[in-house]
């Protein structure tokens, strides 16, 4: 890495939203890494969980939140264009919990104004993601 803690660091993303290519990008240039090498972790990483959820492994990211399967039972439905009862099979479907941390972070700059605490201890300036 080159010394910069890439969580603490908000950018905008064009649209609103991000791209494998902007997470690539971000990878690339936070560990100062070809595309090419940071598109190999980025695509590691997301087959890493695919495969564990696949044999019904649970994913734990401690900071970060945890992935597991929900199974959904089988119900019936409707066929939208023709309105006929179709029989939807049961299946399994991914979940993700965000952590404690991971929704700290998210809500700390929607935190704008200061507010008066009881508490007898002071929360860290800088929560952060935890260095491993």
């Amino acid at each position: 890495m080159n010394g910069s803690d890439s969580f603490d660091e908000v950018r905008a993303v064009a649209g609103g939203s991000m791209t494998k290519a902007a997470l690539v990008e971000e990878v690339a240039r936070v560990a100062d890494l070809t595309k090419k090498h940071s598109e190999v972790i980025v695509e590691t990483v997301f087959r890493s969980i695919i495969d564990a959820l696949h044999r019904g492994e649970k994913i734990e990211l401690r900071g970060f939140g945890s992935f597991r399967l929900r199974r959904r039972e089988r119900r019936k439905g409707r066929n939208p264009k023709t309105g006929d009862r179709v029989e939807v099979p049961s299946k399994r479907v991914p979940y993700f919990k965000p952590g404690k941390e991971l929704k700290e972070l998210i809500n700390r700059d929607t935190e704008s104004k200061p507010t008066v605490s009881t508490s007898p201890t002071t929360p860290p300036t800088d929560p952060g993601f935890p260095r491993y």
